[in-house]
């Protein structure tokens, strides 16, 4: 017996030498089904302090949303965008493969509904109902920029670890959106930030959840999920 224990110790030993970690314990099945996602992948620099970005704070531009670390960096970016094109494309750049999700539609910014699409270089650009998709089809170009805007890098639900419903999503006080799988996951976010915040973390989500709680209390709170399902059925 003292063999085998000696035996084990020298193992993770040797694996910790190597730079892996064994594991210590199994996720139990709750852990599993309430989605404990894959470790953060790493992100790209802010152009203004070349320190790892937070894909919660961006600011739209014609070419897109451009990414930060911290909300003091969007006015010296916008004060004089020029400075940082270099900056920009290398972080697009290293984005161009992160996965995302389409959650607003580009004629009228409202979340899209997946049942209207049209094809585009063999990508699907969502809309959010029948008659946007005769004036984006008309002319595509009008609609680039709005498009290049409507894009999530939050994939995933934080609570139950499903595929994001762009209809569903709370706009936090703080100006951040969350989307979740299905109405309902809100609230047990908030109520249980120790377990659920790391699934949106991982996705390079970072929330300030003591100012959320902070802008709450001053009244400039949101504290429901908007399900906009069915919104999409109508004409513009």
């Amino acid at each position: 017996m003292n063999r085998l224990i000696l035996g084990i110790a020298l193992g993770s030993a040797l694996l910790v030498g190597m730079g892996v970690r064994p594991a210590m314990a199994q996720h139990g099945q709750d852990d599993h089904d309430h989605g404990a996602h894959a470790k953060q992948t790493a992100l790209p620099d802010c152009p203004i302090m070349d320190e790892p970005i937070n894909l919660a704070i961006s600011v739209a531009t014609d070419d897109g949303p451009v990414y930060f670390c911290c909300e003091g960096c969007i006015p010296k970016f916008q004060k004089n965008p020029g400075e940082y094109t270099t900056k920009v494309a290398a972080q697009r750049k290293a984005l161009a493969h992160r996965a995302k999700v389409q959650v607003t539609c580009p004629v009228t910014g409202e979340p899209v509904d997946k049942k209207f699409f049209v094809e585009s270089d063999g990508k699907k650009v969502y809309v959010c109902c029948k008659g946007c998709l005769g004036k984006y089809q008309r002319d595509p170009a009008k609609y680039a920029s709005a498009l290049a805007n409507s894009y999530t890098y939050q994939t995933k639900c934080p609570v139950m670890g499903g595929d994001i419903n762009p209809t569903v999503f709370s706009k936090l006080s703080t100006g951040e959106t969350i989307y979740y799988c299905c109405a309902g996951c809100d609230k047990p976010l908030r109520e249980n930030l120790s377990k659920y915040n790391i699934n949106l973390v991982s996705q390079g989500i970072t929330v300030n959840w003591a100012e959320v709680k902070k802008a709450d209390s001053a009244g400039g709170h949101d504290d429901h999920d908007h399900d906009a399902h069915g919104h999409g059925n109508h004409d513009h």
